[in-house]
């Protein structure tokens, strides 16, 4: 078969999806992983954010990173020197050992663990070392259950926060109604002091005491004190208010105490895995909340002695749930809604934005269980996950609210936005992805989750209304890699045929997220060595092309097998539109983050050809021999900035007005070795020699502001040289 023949089997695949002839072999995802990946084989040997500890206590914090927690105990008992640095091995094996143990399914509380790893690793350390590792154990400033990132964390994680934000809110309100109760009864109590009841014998006998109980005639005492004493001291509308108050804030089942709780009330429950339920439990417990409110408005006018009857009377008797201010409810614990994945389906989502666009006080998980859904019969393309994964960006359109999207392996990360998100004032929406079903990837959950962050499939951001009145201030793209291009791009080093090492520069994509589904298998086929060609083309270069040119070329992903051996893994239509879709919504959030917004760049586009035209004008004047025409002064403020850029004249040689460089990556994507990144990452022509004219033109075309100049082409045999010099002339 000659190369034409053998490149037409990749064309065919990737148009229609399916394998002819014996060219290309099915995709074993079992066996097959994105080479990026392939460093990340034994996660245990990694030190990272998880596994976490769940703090126990009241803390400030309700989380801390294993890694962390051993940096702390090693700064606190390993000496400087050869004997502190044994030590910090032992402990680097401990942590180690803790890792295996969760991965093998162990559970526990830190202290326990720790213990059952530090009797794996007895046998290799000695007895002074181990004892030091063991009092360290016990002298762990935290602790609580040591949790892994797996498919289960991200409800655990976040009701652990919650319950965490409630317990604070629950000493705060506390805290005022124990005040609260304080004043009434002493109003009261002195009330009874002074009243006719107050003066009577065994009234006088409690108030001594039975210390002295047999000094005293208190019936005597009782026909003294008792002389022109009234009856009841409190007037008896203000007795009843008081009573009232006093009954309400002790019986109150929001934060109950058990020396304040009356007997046979029970506490309410605020955590639910259903949006329905919870707006059930909050209708009916409305009235409950508007009547402890109303209590403590009235405690704090009468123990202050402002209530006036003839004011606050109207007012408190038609006192109702419209009278409710955000204040108010924001006394009283939030609702925590974890929505398991299985349950993402329309009546769900449907309660979901009804519990948000009204603004209640709720904090609602949504666990998005699948990113890659094929599309239903007849459509033709990937539903990438319409339901799940955009339903954080169809909620901020509600506004009003906090926002967090995340993958479970950034959620420590961001766990300080978490709990900023849990103690707001209004509703909050968490969406999480915990990775791909176990049943179908080999990869743990936690590299499975980052992957999807690291693919834009399911980017991190957060919104947050109430940090201010504009985007800037709103919005945050919060942890996600190389957040101005458009794929996180690493170093990948490996050995040619000639085991020579090569470095190449590689875009993690949408489709290689996919490529660790075995699901989706099918999309892929593996090129044997022997037939790759100068037409398979990256996915992020070949997605970089002009539509028009990709007909001539294949996209291809790089891959290892089980043995690090490299393949190329070329890719059907079907995916690219898909990976092309993905692309296109991270641009969204981009814009949203500030990064390449379209308005701002069309204002530097009219503005920069206004300044040239000006500038052209006074090079004519000067050529003709008259006065330079005045210019105004920002232009002359502008001007010695971008002199410098377009002083370079048109020439035979390509070249590029690095000043400029907006730092997108385009022209890297498309040929990293022709094009690199000085100090400040602004592109300049680093090789022009290692690609070509082809490249050149396509990049001066990517670029979107236009500063790449090809120049003259260096081979006069390449082909396609008239198309490629009509194409170059507008950047000439």
């Amino acid at each position: 078969m000659d190369m034409a023949a053998k490149f037409q089997d990749q064309v065919v695949f990737h148009m229609t999806g399916k394998r002819a002839g014996d060219g290309l072999d099915a995709v074993d995802t079992a066996d097959l992983r994105p080479a990026l990946l392939a460093r990340y084989r034994d996660l245990a040997r990694l030190r990272y954010d998880y596994p976490v500890v769940l703090a126990e206590g009241d803390g400030d914090e309700f989380a801390v990173s294993l890694t962390a927690l051993v940096n702390r105990v090693l700064a606190e008992v390993a000496p400087r020197g050869i004997e502190g640095e044994r030590m910090r091995r032992h402990a680097l094996r401990l942590e180690r050992e803790l890792r295996v143990l969760l991965a093998d399914g162990a559970t526990g509380r830190l202290s326990e663990l720790w213990k059952t790893a530090l009797a794996r690793i007895a046998a290799g350390a000695d007895d002074t070392v181990n004892e030091v590792l063991a009092r360290a154990g016990q002298s762990l400033k935290v602790d609580g259950a040591l949790v892994d990132c797996d498919a289960v964390l991200p409800a655990r994680f976040l009701a652990h926060a919650w319950r965490h934000a409630q317990r604070r809110k629950a000493r705060q309100f506390r805290t005022l109604v124990d005040q609260l109760l304080r004043k009434l009864t002493d109003i009261r109590r002195a009330a009874f002091v002074n009243s006719e009841a107050g003066r009577q014998p065994e009234a006088l006998r409690a108030a001594v005491g039975a210390g002295h109980a047999d000094v005293f005639d208190f019936a005597a005492m009782s026909r003294l004190v008792a002389r022109r004493a009234p009856k009841d001291e409190l007037p008896a509308a203000r007795r009843a208010r008081i009573e009232w108050s006093l009954a309400v804030l002790r019986a109150q089942p929001f934060y109950p105490a058990p020396d304040l709780a009356v007997a046979g009330t029970p506490p309410f429950a605020f955590e639910f895995d259903s949006c329905a339920a919870a707006i059930d439990a909050y209708r009916a417990r409305l009235s409950k909340i508007v009547e402890v409110v109303k209590a403590l408005a009235i405690a704090e006018l009468e123990a202050s002695g402002a209530y006036v009857e003839a004011d606050h009377d109207p007012f408190f008797e038609r006192y109702d749930e419209n009278a409710l201010t955000a204040d108010d409810l924001a006394l009283f614990p939030d609702y925590l809604v974890c929505i398991p994945p299985d349950r993402n389906d329309a009546p769900e989502n449907a309660a979901l934005m009804e519990m948000l666009s009204a603004g209640l006080p709720v904090k609602v998980l949504v666990q998005v269980g699948d990113l890659i859904e094929e599309a239903s019969i007849g459509t033709g393309r990937f539903a990438f996950g319409v339901r799940s994964a955009r339903l954080a960006t169809t909620a901020m359109g509600l506004g009003g609210m906090f926002v967090l999207q995340s993958p479970s392996s950034n959620l420590y990360a961001l766990r300080e936005r978490l709990q900023r998100g849990l103690t707001c004032r209004g509703p909050a929406l968490f969406a999480v992805f915990a990775g791909v079903p176990a049943s179908a990837s080999t990869l743990p959950a936690y590299l499975s989750a980052a992957a999807a962050m690291e693919a834009r499939a399911f980017p991190a951001f957060t919104y947050d209304a109430a940090a201010g009145s504009n985007w800037a201030a709103r919005f945050s793209l919060e942890n996600n890699r190389d957040r101005d291009a458009d794929w996180t791009v690493e170093s990948f080093e490996f050995a040619d045929d000639a085991l020579q090492r090569v470095n190449e520069r590689v875009a993690f994509t949408y489709a290689d997220f996919v490529l660790c589904d075995r699901r989706h298998a099918a999309h892929f086929a593996v090129v044997p060595r022997d037939r790759w060609n100068g037409a398979m083309l990256p996915v992020s270069n070949w997605l970089a092309q002009p539509e028009a040119e990709t007909a001539e070329r294949v996209p291809y992903l790089w891959a290892v097998d089980a043995d690090d051996r490299l393949h190329r893994v070329i890719v059907d239509a079907r995916l690219m539109q898909a990976t092309r879709r993905a692309m296109l919504l991270w641009h969204r959030l981009q814009e949203h983050g500030g990064i390449h917004n379209s308005h701002a760049e069309q204002l530097l586009t009219r503005e920069r050809a206004a300044w040239e035209a000006q500038k052209r004008q006074e090079v004519d004047s000067l050529q003709q021999g008259g006065a330079a025409p005045a210019q105004p002064a920002a232009a002359t403020t502008a001007a010695p900035a971008i002199a410098a850029v377009v002083e370079k004249p048109p020439s035979d040689e390509a070249w590029i007005e690095t000043a400029r460089c907006p730092s997108c990556g385009e022209c890297r994507n498309i040929n990293d070795r022709m094009f690199g990144y000085n100090d400040n990452k602004q592109a300049f022509i680093q090789d022009i020699d290692a690609g070509t004219y082809r490249q050149l033109v396509e990049a001066a075309e990517a670029c979107q502001v236009a500063i790449i100049h090809p120049g003259k082409p260096r081979n006069p045999n390449e082909p396609g040289l008239a198309e490629l010099l009509e194409r170059a002339k507008p950047f000439l």
